[in-house]
């Protein structure tokens, strides 16, 4: 085996023992970031998260990305062509998000220092629930196995994150439960 498809198999076992070891959302998702970005030898990389009324992409973790890039302002489905596209199902490679009209942000990229954009979705059961990004800053031509490395690992997100849910709601009905028994015991 290559050492970089080595690097892609280690990081993507790295990814897949945190998302078994923890259902604490942010923890996770911040080390799917990291191991990413370091793995694909990019400067960044993000995942964000379609709000409840699928109007928004909201942060749910990054790695390499300035606090000022993070919060240059809303990513908004409407205005955005590209997350459009790839919440649809749809892997979206930017050459120059610096450039390119589908980029919200066109002049933020440029003031972080961002070239090349690769975006994939996350999706559960075919229903994208957000995205996954990773951000170069030279121009760069993303291979074949760098593109499966990014699916593999967005997929694993995705149920990482729908676990993280459904560990939560449970949770909730499970407290909503104990706090019913207590006030029927109590009378």
């Amino acid at each position: 085996m290559k050492k970089k498809e080595m690097d892609y198999f280690t990081a993507l076992y790295d990814v897949a023992r945190v998302i078994n070891a923890s259902l604490e959302p942010a923890r996770v998702l911040a080390k799917i970031v990291q191991s990413v970005a370091q793995a694909m030898n990019v400067k960044a990389a993000s995942i964000r998260l379609l709000d409840d009324r699928e109007k928004k992409l909201l942060l749910g973790a990054s790695f390499g990305l300035s606090d000022a890039y993070l919060h240059k302002g809303p990513i908004l489905v409407e205005e955005s062509g590209i997350d459009r596209k790839v919440l649809r199902g749809k892997t979206i490679y930017l050459k120059d998000a610096q450039t390119d009209k589908g980029f919200q942000y066109g002049e933020k990229a440029k003031a972080e220092g961002i070239k090349s954009v690769l975006v994939v979705p996350l999706l559960v059961e075919k229903k994208a629930i957000g995205v996954l990004r990773v951000y170069s800053d030279r121009v760069r031509e993303f291979q074949t196995r760098e593109l499966q490395f990014l699916q593999a690992v967005a997929d694993l997100s995705a149920i990482a994150i729908e676990n993280a849910r459904l560990h939560q709601m449970l949770q909730l009905r499970c407290d909503l439960m104990t706090a019913h028994k207590y006030r029927i015991d109590d009378n």
